[in-house]
């Protein structure tokens, strides 16, 4: 009997190596096809939903009822369709709205010093799962994962594969959105929980400022169109509560071309970059929203553009002066990806590449260059602006106010790791290196930050130790 049991064991803890095994080569798979965050063909489908949906508050459509493409075969009277110059004016809120005007500034003088020297890489290693350690082996991706001297990185917990992106809720919890469709909630002890289900490629997960409203942006079921939920009133007779704020938005080019990372502004309305529907607008004519940062009301109605031509930009972030970046993919013949302020009313340059299929740039177009060119098809994800109050001086990362952190998902040569931008993106370095997929990145209550990685599903602590 001892013997069965010995030989079970050991076919256990081999299927788990044969199932890092192929995740780990579905990631450098998806990199070689043009290294852009496709899922990989084995993820399981999105469960079917359970969520209790009430009825839409309202529906995005295109300009003009006359054409006959699938994504703008919707009415055409709830969306605000004007390009803003400057910052555009929205539909009063309603009544009973939650609209609220965010002031980001901390009552301290916070500072920000000179950017640490580059953290090296970290090459693939001799683990016992392969290349990378096995995703319970907490003691080997704390040592694997390199950072600046005076910080540490704490193995948080393991979900399963595919976090898309994370953030922490007013209470507490750390909420984590998959690819699957699911919601999960992490505590401080690292303890996992179920939340929510029954999502379809799930995205991007964001609380409303001031509030317990959860936002979500997925795809809907058929490929064909993007979806922005609220998720309301916690628990309502013991099921949660979701309910379709917009949808009808004009989805899906490849794997992560959709409704991507959802931010809310100083302004208390909400962001959210919609990705272009084809790689370098070969797909023409181009659709009013398509490759854009979309403006809506948390309680719905409008939505419009905010800025245009940014082919897939995954995440956003405001930094404490009110500036918006972000960092788009670029196309599959390989320019090199971009880090962006955020205009309101600018053009940022899609579909307007160097290539012999790209449409020439128009002569009186003025675009807005990006502020750094990063690693060509390194897939920047996730992104994030250290705005915390903890601690003594203003932050609990001494110097490091208003800096940003963005993720680099790829497996190609020189990305997996974290980047930190001076404050307004002015210089950068790396940070944090040693990851396998990182997608996300935040900052929590006390000041740590915290990354989340793609193929693992771990859940990083970064601290400051002095």
């Amino acid at each position: 009997m001892m013997a069965i049991l010995a030989i079970l064991a050991t076919f256990k803890i081999h299927m788990r190596r044969l199932r890092q095994l192929i995740i780990f080569l579905l990631i450098a798979l998806s990199t070689a096809a043009c290294a852009r965050p496709v899922p990989p063909s084995s993820t399981p489908p999105a469960p079917q939903p359970t969520t209790t949906m009430a009825p839409n508050t309202a529906t995005a459509q295109p300009p003009s009822a006359t054409t006959t493409d699938p994504i703008a075969s919707v009415t055409t009277s709830a969306v605000t369709l004007t390009f803003p110059t400057e910052t555009p004016p929205l539909a009063a809120a309603t009544a009973t709205s939650s609209l609220a005007t965010l002031t980001p500034f901390p009552g301290l003088t916070p500072t920000s010093a000179a950017l640490n020297p580059a953290v090296p890489p970290a090459g693939t290693g001799d683990y016992e799962c392969g290349d990378y350690p096995c995703f319970d082996d907490a003691e080997a991706w704390e040592a694997r994962i390199n950072v600046p001297p005076g910080f540490e990185a704490r193995y948080l917990a393991q979900v399963e594969p595919h976090p898309t992106s994370f953030t922490f809720g007013p209470d507490g919890l750390l909420y984590v959105a998959r690819q699957e469709g699911e919601i999960l909630t992490v505590d401080a002890g690292g303890r996992v929980a179920p939340y929510l289900d029954g999502f379809y490629h799930l995205v991007s997960i964001a609380f409303q400022p001031g509030t317990d409203r959860l936002f979500a942006a997925s795809r809907g079921e058929g490929d064909d169109e993007a979806i922005i939920w609220v998720i309301e009133n916690g628990e309502t007779n013991g099921a949660s509560t979701a309910r379709k704020l917009y949808d009808g938005l004009p989805c899906c080019y490849g794997g992560w071309h959709q409704a991507n990372g959802i931010a809310f502004g100083p302004d208390g309305y909400g962001y959210v970059p919609l990705g272009a529907l084809s790689d370098h607008g070969e797909r023409a004519p181009l659709h009013p929203l398509e490759a854009t940062i979309l403006r809506f009301h948390p309680d719905g109605g409008s939505i419009e553009p905010y800025a245009r031509g940014l082919r897939n930009t995954f995440d956003i972030t405001w930094d404490s002066a009110g500036r918006l970046f972000g960092a788009d993919n670029m196309p599959d013949h390989g320019p090199p990806e971009e880090f962006n302020e955020i205009l309101p009313g600018a053009e940022h340059g899609f579909p307007y590449y160097d290539c012999q299929t790209c449409t020439p740039t128009p002569p009186d177009l003025e675009i807005v260059p990006p502020l750094h060119d990063l690693l060509a098809h390194s897939a920047p994800t996730g992104i994030t602006t250290y705005l915390s109050e903890a601690g003594d001086t203003g932050d609990t990362f001494p110097g490091y106010y208003d800096n940003i952190f963005l993720t680099l998902w790829s497996s190609v040569p020189g990305a997996q790791k974290v980047i930190r931008f001076s404050p307004g993106g002015e210089t950068m370095t790396d940070f944090a290196t040693g990851f396998a997929a990182p997608v996300d990145v935040t900052v929590g209550a006390t000041g740590s930050l915290y990354v989340v990685d793609w193929a693992t599903g771990i859940v990083f602590e970064i601290r400051y130790v002095g």
